[in-house]
């Protein structure tokens, strides 16, 4: 799979992608999330309960309205910026991957639940290290990563 190297072609990728769903989600990836052809094996898991939900937890790449004519590239890096915490939380190759889906539900945290249609790129550590960046230099002491034990 493709690899975004750094945060513009991240932009550039939800750019040309305007009319499709894009979802970023933070897993070991599409190898351990696909297991087959069947749009009923795609599924998470409530970390609370352990329900099995139906379809994989992700979020939207795409942005609302109400975020008007700002920054793009700030809009993604919050996205992935948002979730990082996942990757110590779940353990080692958890990370970030890009993926075509269409939504069919909502989880317990009001996440999107998706199928994916087809797995896009993979996000690098220099993209993630620039959302951090561009996350940071909001300097904003009221937000951080939507981790509960923060």
């Amino acid at each position: 799979m493709w690899v975004v190297d750094d945060l513009d072609q991240l932009v550039t990728l939800v750019r040309k992608a305007a009319d499709e769903s894009l979802y970023v989600r933070w897993s070991r990836g599409p190898q351990a999330d696909l297991t087959d052809e069947r749009q009923a094996s795609q599924s998470s898991r409530d970390a609370l309960t352990g329900t099995e939900l139906p379809g994989l937890s992700a979020n939207p790449l795409a942005v609302e309205s109400w975020w008007g004519d700002r920054s793009l590239r700030l809009w993604i890096a919050r996205r992935l910026y948002d979730y990082c915490h996942l990757r110590d939380l779940r353990g080692p190759g958890v990370r970030p991957w890009v993926l075509l889906g269409e939504q069919i539900g909502r989880g317990p945290d009001n996440e999107p639940l998706v199928i994916c249609q087809r797995p896009l790129a993979w996000v690098s550590e220099a993209a993630l290290s620039q959302a951090h960046r561009a996350v940071e230099e909001q300097a904003s002491h009221e937000w951080g990563p939507l981790h509960r034990a923060d």
